[in-house]
């Protein structure tokens, strides 16, 4: 079982993948909350240089809602991150698959939801 889902988007420039990638979560309910710029951060911490890769926090805040509603500590594993990183192909495209991220929960509903998340953030990578 894959943990991400994926897609390579071939012959682009990153920000232009960034800002499709935003668009594309922003047009199926999904906000970024929080954005690490892991080439920056290394660079600045470690002195390393690395191929561009950053990491945005989206979130469908009725889907966090309705996730939080049925099993409270989820939000340790939330917002869903996607990740954006510099490949020998173009630019890589990753979305956590919550169903896989979260199969250590025992939670019936919870699954039925991350399903549903997972779902939602396939057409958000296909849409980009």
């Amino acid at each position: 079982m894959s943990y991400t889902i994926n897609r390579v988007i071939e012959d682009a420039d990153f920000e232009a993948v960034d800002a499709r990638t935003r668009k594309a979560l922003a047009d199926h309910s999904f906000g970024v909350l929080t954005e690490i710029d892991v080439q920056s951060t290394m660079k600045k911490k470690l002195d390393n240089d690395m191929a561009a890769y950053r990491i945005l926090g989206a979130c469908n805040p009725a889907m966090a809602w309705e996730a939080i509603g049925v099993e409270p500590r989820v939000g340790a594993m939330l917002p869903c991150n996607v990740i954006l990183r510099e490949v020998a192909e173009g630019i890589e495209v990753s979305a956590v698959d919550p169903v896989s991220s979260m199969s250590g929960i025992d939670n019936p509903e919870l699954t039925k939801i991350a399903g549903e998340v997972r779902d939602r953030l396939a057409v958000v990578v296909e849409a980009i």
